[in-house]
């Protein structure tokens, strides 16, 4: 079911950066939106390079310290996808681009991914037990109507001679 959402995602991106174009070159005219398209393009561009470099030296740091970077990775990839974003022209892709590419909106993208996206997967590959949440309630393929016996405690019976 989410595999659908993907695709209709990716084909209606591409239809919503379009329908804009189409509509911000008849508002403002042909050339000034290739120019707006460029200049969004060139500037996000240099935002994800600097962020980049940023998350290296942050990377760099918390290895040396024998921390594992795991926002650091996470940022590195959401800049990748930003810098993807960034250079497929358009006004969408380039506004989806600066939302991974500015920290300030990248961290809360970094949660939320690594709530729903990387802790059910890692929870899937795992059983549970990287994240804690590992079944602990018995035996989890048991089967309890085979040899299963209700005895009170008064009909036990204790020989002590």
């Amino acid at each position: 079911m989410r595999l659908r959402w993907v695709f209709a995602l990716l084909l209606l991106i591409p239809l919503a950066d379009a329908l804009l174009l189409v509509f911000v070159a008849d508002a403002v005219g042909a050339p000034v939106t290739v120019a707006l398209v460029v200049l969004t393009g060139l500037i996000g561009m240099l935002l994800v390079r600097a962020e980049g470099r940023h998350t290296i030296q942050s990377l760099q740091r918390r290895l040396a310290t024998g921390e594992v970077p795991t926002k650091e990775l996470m940022d590195g990839g959401l800049l990748i996808a930003a810098g993807a974003f960034l250079l497929t022209p358009g006004l969408v892709t380039d506004a989806i681009g600066f939302l991974l590419g500015i920290p300030l909106t990248r961290a809360p993208i970094r949660a939320v991914l690594s709530r729903f996206v990387v802790g059910p997967y890692i929870d899937a590959k795992s059983d549970g037990f990287v994240t804690g949440r590992v079944y602990t309630g018995g035996f989890p393929n048991e089967d309890t109507d085979d040899d299963v016996y209700d005895v009170d405690g008064g009909s036990y019976r204790v020989d002590d001679e």
